[in-house]
């Protein structure tokens, strides 16, 4: 086996999560898409989109070398992959159905490279492809830029201009001088929080022990009513969610303070938001005077404190879980929340989205597919025009989980309405 170098610090997060997964749980990592196809596309013009997206991201052709969970490393990327596209030929199957499928087997790290990719047909004529990847392959960010960048490899693959740096290049950076001067501040940053936060958090009962559930806000209301008070706030939008979010968290645990979980993307400096990698990582901040009637004045402070533990979000995980090693007393997150963003851009060819129809907000149930991650874990997701909030919750209840949705739902709308 050849040398490995070692991860990247968001490779290194993924790893942290899922090294004592056992067996029947390695799909866990993973995620599925099902991309339509332009009409009048062929499976040769597909194939060889797909081989080009393999031969332009490090990442695609990249093992890992986990035969010491606690030095993990990755492997010099391979010349090539496996670019063979199997095809799936059904008329009647639901194409999402057969991404989840496909999501549901695991990767072999140390043999398989983590992604696998399958040409559904309708008839013979090629309808979506379907992607599933390894999260310490891509993240949401640079899941989408490989579906930008399918689209436009199925007509114009030498638009894409020149490859962009892979994972290796990441850490490498990452370890050299100025990344470890980051990683050290970061650091810092956790020692103050772990030992100044309040221990606040959610209840548990005998009647939920044990017990996860998933649930999915839909609101076309919701969204504008975000904007507006964005604007009014002057701050992201992600703050005024996440400042519900806190608050309804807060109310339920009865506490003026909370420490969050921020999950940040970290491509913030422009050489690395074209790397296809995982660089997701969990950051905390502290959110003070949580139960703050005013949504305004409480996402100003959400978003400053956002802001501060953003800086951070580039961490040594191991390092991390040494420090809490020697703090056992220090505060655990009371809730976890992730505003996704994925890069704009125009996808080339691709069929229009009906928009959603105005109507009441829906709230619905699921079947997690993973239980990796914070015990009570916000998803929040925008769409042209609506917000979906997909809340997986672990010894809360239904009950509970509903409630929390419900009034973050509620507290946007009202504050919106305020003059």
């Amino acid at each position: 086996m050849s040398e490995a170098g070692p991860l990247s610090l968001g490779q290194l997060s993924v790893w942290h999560d899922i090294r004592g997964l056992p067996a029947q749980r390695w799909h866990e990592p993973n995620n599925a898409a099902a991309w339509p196809l332009p009409r009048g596309v062929t499976a040769e013009q597909v194939r060889t989109a797909v081989r080009t997206l393999a031969n332009r991201h490090p990442s695609l052709r990249t093992r890992y070398d986990v035969r010491n969970a606690d030095a993990p490393g990755q492997l010099p990327p391979d010349a090539t992959t496996d670019d063979t596209l199997p095809v799936l030929d059904d008329a009647d199957a639901d194409p999402a159905d057969l991404a989840t499928e496909l999501a549901g087997e695991p990767f072999h790290l140390g043999r398989q490279h983590g992604w696998r990719a399958r040409l559904l047909t309708r008839s013979g004529a090629p309808s979506h492809l379907l992607f599933s990847k390894h999260h310490i392959t891509a993240d949401a960010w640079a899941q989408e830029l490989l579906h930008q960048e399918f689209r436009q490899a199925l007509t114009d693959p030498e638009g894409l201009g020149p490859a962009p740096p892979g994972p290796a290049d990441l850490a490498a950076e990452q370890y050299g001088p100025a990344g470890l001067r980051r990683q050290s501040a970061a650091l810092d940053h956790w020692t103050h929080l772990l030992a100044h936060a309040p221990s606040t958090t959610l209840p548990r009962t005998a009647d939920t022990a044990g017990e996860v559930v998933q649930a999915t806000l839909r609101s076309t209301a919701a969204r504008p009513a975000a904007h507006a008070l964005a604007e009014r706030a002057r701050v992201s939008v992600s703050s005024v969610i996440l400042a519900a979010y806190a608050r309804s968290v807060a109310r339920i645990c009865g506490a003026d303070a909370l420490l969050v979980q921020l999950m940040s993307a970290n491509r913030f400096a422009g050489r690395w938001k074209g790397v296809v990698t995982s660089m997701n990582q969990w950051v905390p901040a502290l959110v003070e005077h949580a139960r703050n009637d005013d949504l305004v004045t409480l996402a100003d402070a959400v978003h400053w404190s956002g802001l501060g533990a953003f800086r951070h979000g580039m961490h040594d995980v191991t390092a991390v879980a040494a420090l809490r090693a020697r703090m056992p007393h220090a505060a655990e997150p009371a809730c976890a929340f992730n505003y996704v963003a994925v890069p704009d851009g125009p996808h080339p060819g691709a069929p229009p989205r009906p928009p959603l129809s105005a109507g009441p907000p829906t709230l619905t149930w699921e079947e997690p597919f993973t239980t990796i991650g914070p015990r009570c874990y916000a998803r929040a997701l925008e769409t042209e025009d609506a917000l979906a909030v997909r809340l997986t919750a672990k010894d809360l209840g239904r009950e509970q989980c509903a409630d929390l949705l419900w009034d973050l739902h509620q507290s946007l709308l009202t504050a919106a309405e305020r003059p």
